[in-house]
């Protein structure tokens, strides 16, 4: 059987991983920066799984604060062909309850201030296409692990992804309820967008741990709250994780897996050797196969 290697980024709560074997640590530097901590390697049936705390071990970034560029590179450095993130989100609509897991399939953008691509300051530009950020397959598996295991998901909805670090205003919540999305969180971008450009099918698992401030019968959301709903979460998204893991897609039938193809605008002739160091990475495939095509 082709062993399958998934990425894991651990949300608010989720700072390790249970149930792997043969698990080992790494230490990575890329060349965007050093990731949120060393990422966690370990094997579940014919899985390698690697796990990275997005706020690291002890939750010492902030969303603003985090190196997404390296925690996506590094992921990739190491050899996983798709991403699966965890999030703690409030609930924006009555249905979803606090406790329960939804797989987004869109994605709104409201960061102000995060590096949202791999292609700044390198002299290459590339346009990605970003309609469908969630890959479709990976959530259907998830979906099926959800089931398996029992755990109340909600599959499909929209996900609005705020600056923070605070929460939002009840003004907020309420113009974005008028948008209908279903959660709101504060990682899944420029997450995803990066993702796709180093070619990983994402698929999110966003715990619902309150209902933000919208809802005028429940109280404000607080740090305490959200703790207390996310232990019980996290013990959720271990199961289900352990779960998709024995049932992967293949990576290469997605297209997020050939983002990159016909995405570098900048003529190869152009492009500087620094850049092919620092993107190496990242498309070393694509830029092997540009010069293949100008001999």
């Amino acid at each position: 059987m082709t062993e399958r290697v998934l990425g894991v980024i651990g949300g608010s709560g989720l700072y390790a991983m249970e149930g792997l074997e043969d698990i080992d640590e790494h230490i990575v530097e890329t060349t965007y920066g050093n990731p949120s901590d060393a990422v966690i390697s370990g094997r579940i049936g014919d899985t390698r799984l690697l796990f990275l705390p997005r706020h690291g071990r002890g939750h010492r970034f902030a969303p603003h604060e985090i190196n997404y560029r390296a925690n996506v590179l590094a992921l990739k450095m190491l050899g996983a062909e798709q991403i699966v993130s965890v999030s703690a989100v409030g609930s924006m609509k009555e249905s979803i309850h606090p406790g329960e897991l939804v797989l987004p399939d869109q994605l709104i953008d409201r960061t102000r201030s995060r590096s949202n691509t791999f292609f700044e300051g390198v002299g290459v530009a590339a346009h990605v296409e970003f309609a469908e950020p969630i890959d479709l397959a990976l959530q259907g598996a998830l979906y099926k692990a959800a089931t398996q295991t029992g755990t109340r998901t909600h599959r499909g909805g929209t996900y609005v992804c705020i600056e923070g670090p605070q929460f939002s205003t009840r003004a907020e919540s309420n113009l974005f309820r008028s948008w209908g999305v279903d959660v709101i969180g504060m990682t899944n971008l420029p997450e995803a967008r990066l993702a796709r450009e180093a070619e990983l099918p994402y698929a999110t698992i966003a715990l619902a741990t309150d209902y933000d401030c919208w809802h005028q019968g429940e109280a404000s959301v607080t740090v305490e709250a959200v703790v207390a709903v996310m232990k019980k979460n996290v013990s959720a998204a271990q199961a289900v994780l352990r779960e998709v893991a024995k049932n992967l897609p293949d990576p290469s039938q997605s297209p997020a897996s050939r983002a990159l193809e016909h995405a570098i605008m900048t003529a190869p002739e152009r492009i500087s050797a620094e850049a092919k160091t620092k993107l190496a990475p990242l498309c070393g495939r694509v830029f092997s196969n540009n010069e293949g095509a100008n001999r």
